[in-house]
């Protein structure tokens, strides 16, 4: 396996599709790297298929041009416990795990809250006459 800023990009699949199991790096990112090193994209090779050359090439951009990896992780949680310090809407948000960008909470929100919690006497409404 080739590594380019410390991860492991698989041989096997096209370049363009590689280079995105690098966390920061997408479809489009990806494909402006590859622009940038010279490597052509209509078929895209395979990484195996490249030269030494070209994944240095490859590698450099990266390092260069690109946050990734670490660096923007690092950034990405500094900036979320900043709004929380201030106490802003938002860091209220990510400090109780909700939704932060304005989705409903009534029903979904499934992902950010976690399997549901159920509490007793909040099923049917009892007592009520017709």
């Amino acid at each position: 396996m080739v590594r380019i800023v410390g991860v492991d990009v698989p041989e096997n699949k096209r370049t363009n599709v590689a280079l995105t199991r690098i966390y920061g790096i997408g479809p489009y990112m990806a494909g402006q790297v590859m622009e940038k090193a010279g490597i052509s994209d209509d078929p895209a090779p395979r990484i195996k298929e490249l030269s030494e050359d070209q994944i240095d090439r490859i590698r450099e951009i990266i390092d260069k041009e690109y946050r990734v990896e670490g660096d923007l992780r690092r950034e990405t949680t500094m900036t979320i416990r900043r709004l929380i310090e201030i106490g802003t809407y938002r860091g209220l948000r990510h400090r109780r795990g909700l939704p932060v960008r304005g989705q409903r909470t009534k029903t979904n929100a499934r992902t950010r809250k976690g399997p549901k919690k159920t509490v007793a006497g909040r099923g049917r409404k009892t007592g009520m006459k017709k």
